[in-house]
């Protein structure tokens, strides 16, 4: 039996587009995310299928610094784009969506950011509930 997690094996063995039936996870942001593993290495990278699932915003000028640096305040709407619940279907999607929705449980977040050399984020370790 091998030491590895059941997701490293998926990553290694069939691939993303499987991977993303097998475990029933749909990316629902704009943005590529990558689950990286305990050793480093990129295990699964889930791409974005439209549309992506968001919270409506309304943003206003409140005030200005030296008359030429706007000060805004963001008010937060509706979800859109969110599918009805379905079991066994999971959906990665921004933390403001999964916060406006506190009692999905099928919405995940990246959770523990990996970060390279520069700072820039290269993906995460886990998708978080």
């Amino acid at each position: 039996m091998s030491n590895k997690s059941f997701a490293t094996m998926i990553g290694e063995k069939i691939g993303e587009c499987i991977a993303l039936v097998i475990c029933g996870i749909q990316n629902r942001t704009p943005h590529n995310v990558t689950i990286i593993g305990a050793n480093g290495q990129e295990v699964v990278t889930f791409n974005p299928i439209e549309p992506a699932i968001r919270v409506s915003t309304k943003t206003e000028v409140v005030d200005s610094m030296a008359g030429c640096i706007p000060i805004t305040e963001t008010q937060f709407g509706e979800v859109e784009n969110l599918p009805e619940y379905k079991e066994g279907i999971f959906y990665i999607v921004s933390q403001i969506v999964k916060n406006a929705c506190p009692d999905r449980k099928d919405l995940l977040v990246p959770n523990e950011t990996v970060r390279d050399e520069k700072g820039h984020v290269k993906g995460c370790r886990s998708l978080g509930r």
